[in-house]
């Protein structure tokens, strides 16, 4: 399976969900094809109740992003190509957890597998622009074992998305060996309802254009939702985004 690279842009080709490959993906700090959690041995406290969701001003780039969308030179049917490496992915991501007691333990196998998600959505694959953050102040970032993780800020995503500007932080671990794997985790509006209440994470590569492509079908569980031996990560308050994203990876029951 190739990992997947986001479509060309007028200003520079974008790049996402991209992540190495082994028999079960990232293992150790990073899971499938993303960051998916430290391995831990210990029992963890429960995802701590999510802060209110913060309001987002208007974005400057918001028109340059529209412009970006309009401009895309990417050819007939790109999205239904990538719609099908997607649909072709989550499979394999369920043969390869039932293969193994790790991350899904077997005992929740029949409970979890295969896992769910919404229906994939073009609308949910959109451009956005990475302005660089160079304030190097370490962020501690609470995680599922009640440690911190020390990261700092790469940079801030901007994008419209089904006309609404929204922004994310980028973050990179301090101390990784890869700088240019940015790390986005985030909650929304159907976070503890219709997915998993200590959220979802979106992985990308850095590149030299600062333009992105940004597939929210892709958003994906930590590990520790599967299996509380894995130290997750929870997204900071300023990537709480205050609209509903049903694309990518959601709880098989609702609980609504």
């Amino acid at each position: 399976m190739k990992p997947w690279r986001g479509a060309g842009i007028c200003l520079g080709d974008g790049v996402g969900g991209k992540g190495r490959r082994g028999g079960k993906g990232w293992m150790g700090r990073t899971g499938w094809k993303g960051w998916m959690g430290r391995k831990i041995r210990r029992a963890l406290p429960a995802p701590p109740a999510l802060p209110a969701l913060p309001a987002h001003p208007a974005l400057p780039v918001l028109a340059l992003a529209i412009a970006l969308a309009a401009c895309s030179h990417k050819p007939p049917g790109n999205d239904k190509d990538e719609d099908a490496q997607i649909a072709a992915a989550r499979p394999a991501k369920d043969a390869a957890f039932l293969a193994s007691s790790d991350p899904v333990p077997a005992s929740r196998h029949a409970e979890l597998l295969p896992l769910a998600y919404f229906p994939i959505d073009a609308a949910y694959r959109v451009p956005a622009i990475l302005k660089p953050i160079e304030d190097r102040t370490v962020v501690q970032m609470p995680t599922s074992t009640g440690t911190m993780r020390q990261m700092r800020r790469a940079g801030t995503l901007e994008f419209a998305l089904k006309g609404q500007p929204l922004k994310l932080t980028a973050f990179v671990e301090v101390g990784a060996a890869n700088v240019d794997h940015l790390f986005v985790p985030f909650a929304d509006m159907t976070t503890g309802t219709e997915t998993y209440a200590a959220g979802r994470y979106l992985d990308l590569d850095r590149n030299a254009t600062g333009i992105y492509v940004i597939d929210l079908n892709r958003a994906y569980f930590p590990y520790c939702y599967y299996n509380p031996t894995w130290e997750c990560p929870y997204p900071p308050s300023e990537n709480r985004l205050k609209v509903p994203i049903r694309a990518g990876e959601k709880m098989r029951v609702s609980l609504k």
